[in-house]
């Protein structure tokens, strides 16, 4: 185990940790004291408030005996109605934000669709088939001309040809 010597003293990984441990407590109790400083600070809204208060047809002198109730019932308005913004406007971009992803799976949901019923429809040609014409059948639902069928399968062209129009027959 690494170890340094100071002094006659031996420190090690152990007492390196405690040491990390008293410096978090340190500035943990250093936060907490500024917190509570921070709280027990009287609060700013005396100064604000008729600043913020709404514009009146009196005289400047008229407004700056504002009464501190009335300055704090001011501010409670304004605040109230800041806070109620910040909420809707939040409230907005969420619900944007959720019909966007609702379209996405809309998207998703019509594409999965689609691939269940080609999926299907490949299962319903290789059912009514003999086995022998399962691929065959399988080429005629996905498009490909009777030579191609023919050649691919081994069978006669006239057979592929008859399991073309069976595959068009069970579309409709």
């Amino acid at each position: 185990m690494p170890a340094f010597e100071l002094g006659g003293m031996t420190l090690g990984l152990r007492e390196g940790v405690m040491g990390l441990i008293a410096l978090v407590a340190a500035y943990m109790l250093f936060v907490l004291v500024r917190m509570l400083l921070l709280r027990n600070r009287p609060e700013l809204s005396d100064k604000v408030a008729p600043l913020v208060s709404p514009p009146s047809e009196e005289s400047p002198e008229v407004q700056q005996d504002v009464a501190p109730d009335e300055a704090d019932e001011n501010w409670a308005k304004v605040s109230e109605e800041l806070a109620d913004d910040a909420l809707r406007s939040g409230l907005e971009q969420e619900l944007a934000q959720m019909r966007d992803e609702v379209d996405a799976i809309r998207g998703e949901l019509a594409g999965l669709r689609a691939d269940m019923q080609q999926e299907l429809a490949h299962l319903r040609a290789s059912q009514t088939v003999s086995p022998i014409y399962g691929d065959a059948m399988q080429m005629a639902v996905s498009g490909y001309d009777p030579a191609a069928i023919a050649e691919r399968c081994g069978i006669a062209r006239a057979e592929a040809e008859l399991v073309v129009a069976l595959a068009k027959s069970q579309e409709h």
